[in-house]
């Protein structure tokens, strides 16, 4: 739910959790509506509905609600909107569609929002030009419980700074290529200066994590594991050097 938060009057005052809560409240109902219409066509059945967001949750609205109402939005992730840690990039990724993926199952998979658009490409059977979708993976053999290996190999993200603070994630390990979130200046806001954590390793110049052991991201091991740090960064290091190259300056229209 993004700022800013004003519900609709009929949801005003409706949950005893503030604006945010009410504005939370009328999603909740909205989603609820969309289904049953849904129902009432006859078309529910055959019908695939993902639901999703774009980042994690807004710094004035985590502030309030951790504040007023003891509820934050980005747990047990660290960090929000505008960071490179998980809070801000982790979002819900819930996929409906009756018949063909099965209720109540959980993925591992790595995904991000650009791979829908090569999964509904595969949905359809359409195959994508090369110089399109270029980061999207089909996910579908996830979605079926089919994929025996990872799909997608690596996750580069953006925070807030621009390309002065890319990260980027393969398995369970996360490397920042930056000190600090990356987005917001923690020491600088009253609001969420009490929300920093202590830098573990304040002498790196980037950030490793890793979430099976540390899913908080409190413990930088950028000293300690220096070889994941290699591996990743040489990594990161070779995507940056794809977009430096000239664009290209002629189109072949048979290609789209």
């Amino acid at each position: 739910m993004h700022l800013p938060s004003f519900a609709a009057p009929q949801f005003k005052g409706k949950t005893n959790s503030g604006p945010h809560g009410d504005f939370i409240h009328e999603l909740d109902y909205v989603v609820g509506d969309l289904m049953a219409t849904l129902e009432q066509l006859g078309i529910a059945d055959n019908t695939m509905i993902i639901f999703t967001s774009d980042n994690g949750p807004e710094t004035t609205s985590v502030i309030h609600m951790r504040v007023d109402h003891d509820y934050d939005g980005a747990r047990p992730w660290r960090g929000v909107k505008r960071d490179s840690w998980e809070g801000g990039h982790r979002v819900p990724f819930i996929v409906r569609w009756p018949n063909k993926i099965q209720p109540d199952k959980v993925s591992t998979e790595l995904t991000s929002l650009t791979d829908v658009m090569a999964t509904v490409a595969g949905i359809i059977g359409v195959g994508l030009p090369e110089n399109a979708a270029e980061d999207s993976f089909n996910m579908l053999p996830a979605w079926f419980g089919e994929s025996q290996s990872p799909i997608r190999p690596y996750l580069l993200e953006q925070a807030f700074g621009g390309l002065r603070t890319l990260s980027i994630r393969r398995g369970s390990w996360m490397y920042l290529d930056h000190t600090g979130s990356g987005g917001n200046r923690y020491e600088n806001d009253p609001g969420l200066k009490p929300f920093a954590l202590p830098e573990t390793a304040p002498d790196a110049p980037g950030q490793l994590y890793n979430f099976d052991t540390d899913p908080a991201e409190t413990t930088n091991l950028y000293f300690e594991r220096p070889e994941f740090v290699k591996e990743l960064k040489s990594l990161l290091d070779s995507v940056q050097s794809h977009w430096s190259k000239p664009p290209c300056t002629s189109m072949n229209p048979d290609t789209f």
